[in-house]
């Protein structure tokens, strides 16, 4: 009867086991773009319990819970960036409001990770010689992770492409280049590779 007892209380722990390891690897595979303070999808789904504190602390409602299409990330933080991007508010609330620390260790704009920008050559309208530069413009650290580069363009030598170029080491990956985009369609030739994206490529 004890064995039986052992046997099946064995059982138990290994199921419940496999379930903590099978949630945890579902979060791990999120590519999601988590708010500022995030070191990364492993540290943030290890301390992240889902209590919506940031996402009440967001002035500009750029924080939304995951809905149930993410599986186990379900019910944890993220930007939609073509909805509405995260302004790094000088104060960080979203930071400031998080009781667990999954969010922690900014306090200036040059200390968010969120991810990087990426930009379509093909679709992007300053590459074919149109001026435009609004993602230049609205960077908050411009000519540091956003630039203009200079190029002639096909047949006209009169005009000069200005192409926006991201310094990947220096882009918090906020996503105001991305909501501002005046390109929409057929998409948006600016999108923001998340730091859970770049994790999950490297591994």
């Amino acid at each position: 009867m004890k064995l039986a007892k052992l046997i099946a209380g064995t059982a138990a722990a290994l199921v419940a086991a496999e379930g903590v390891h099978a949630v945890a690897a579902g979060l791990q595979g999120s590519t999601l773009l988590r708010p500022p303070g995030s070191q990364g999808e492993r540290d943030f789904i290890a301390r992240c319990t889902k209590c919506g504190r940031c996402i009440q602390a967001c002035p500009y409602k750029a924080l939304h819970a995951a809905g149930p299409e993410q599986g186990a990330a379900s019910g944890t933080p993220f930007i939609d960036p073509e909805r509405q991007a995260c302004r790094m508010c000088a104060d960080f609330p979203c930071v400031a409001a998080c009781p667990t620390d999954a969010l922690r260790d900014v306090e200036e704009p040059e200390d968010v990770e969120m991810g990087y920008a990426l930009i379509d050559e093909e679709a992007c309208i300053a590459f074919r010689g149109l001026r435009c530069e609004v993602c230049y413009r609205v960077c908050p650290l411009i000519d540091q992770a956003i630039f203009l580069q200079f190029g002639d363009i096909d047949n006209d030598s009169i005009h000069t492409k200005f192409m926006p170029t991201i310094d990947t080491s220096v882009c918090t990956g906020c996503g105001l280049c991305v909501q501002r985009c005046v390109v929409r369609e057929p998409k948006v030739p600016i999108r923001i590779v998340s730091r859970a994206e770049q994790e999950k490529s490297d591994s």
